[in-house]
């Protein structure tokens, strides 16, 4: 089988993340092949047609949990949040070895604003080359409160890409020209259909198709290269909590200094 051309971006995000907090402050169209006809409960598309239908579906969910863990060359990230079509969005980060970042985006009109809460380790991590006294400073001032900051500010664009379902599922739009249909299996307690796709350079994605009720994508391994991981996705169109936290909990960016 002849190697697909690679996707021009496998999730950026470990390198937006690890720039967008620092002391707090900053914090398918794709063709189709004549392959052979796959079997069972898509008839007779064939693999190429199965995974374009599985990320377009995917894609058009208006609710979504991703579960991502990854890595880098700028090391491990892993990734749980919960985000829908009106800009909800809450879960948590871990960039690196240590280190996590709860992130609530309510998406309401009169709330613009993105909620972020570092854990300790994250905030030694990012004032690590600065005085102690400065350290302590940080850690007594954010530990355990949530820094307010606009959603439009660049850093805190960047480190929502997750939260935004369009840019997130562009990861996996692609020309599945290629795709081998594999057996069935499950995901979670779903049934699920295997299909692959291979790169250039030994890189491999396996796309796991639910097989009962809407053709989502559940999960996506890659293997080999150099951003190896996994991505899974649930709670299909189940509403999203995403309030902000009580006004005592929260530092506004602006007042920092």
């Amino acid at each position: 089988m002849s190697a697909t051309a690679r996707r021009p971006r496998r999730i950026a995000l470990a390198a937006t993340l690890c720039a967008a907090v620092a002391l707090g402050a900053t914090a398918c169209g794709p063709v189709s092949d004549d392959k052979p006809e796959a079997s069972g409960p898509f008839g007779d598309m064939t693999a190429a047609q199965i995974l374009d239908k599985a990320v377009a579906t995917t894609k058009g969910a208006h609710a979504l949990t991703v579960d991502l863990d990854t890595k880098s060359t700028d090391g491990p990230l892993k990734g749980y949040l919960s985000t829908d079509v009106q800009g909800r969005c809450a879960g948590t980060l871990t960039i690196g070895a240590t280190g996590t970042a709860e992130v609530i985006r309510p998406g309401e009109p009169t709330d613009k604003a993105v909620y972020l809460r570092f854990d300790e380790a994250f905030l030694k991590e990012q004032s690590k080359d600065e005085p102690a006294e400065v350290q302590a400073a940080v850690i007594k001032q954010m530990k355990g409160r949530w820094l307010k900051t606009d959603a439009k500010d660049p850093d805190a664009k960047d480190m929502l890409d997750m939260c935004d379902l369009k840019k997130l599922m562009a990861d996996f739009e692609q020309d599945s020209r290629g795709a081998v249909e594999g057996t069935e299996t499950t995901v979670d307690g779903k049934k699920a259909l295997i299909l692959t796709l291979d790169y250039k350079g030994g890189e491999k994605d396996t796309f796991y198709v639910a097989t009962e009720g809407k053709p989502y994508l559940l999960r996506v391994v890659t293997t080999g290269g150099d951003e190896p991981g996994t991505v899974s996705f649930s709670d299909f169109e189940k509403p999203v909590t995403a309030k902000a936290p009580a006004k005592k909990d929260v530092i506004d960016e602006k007042s920092l200094g």
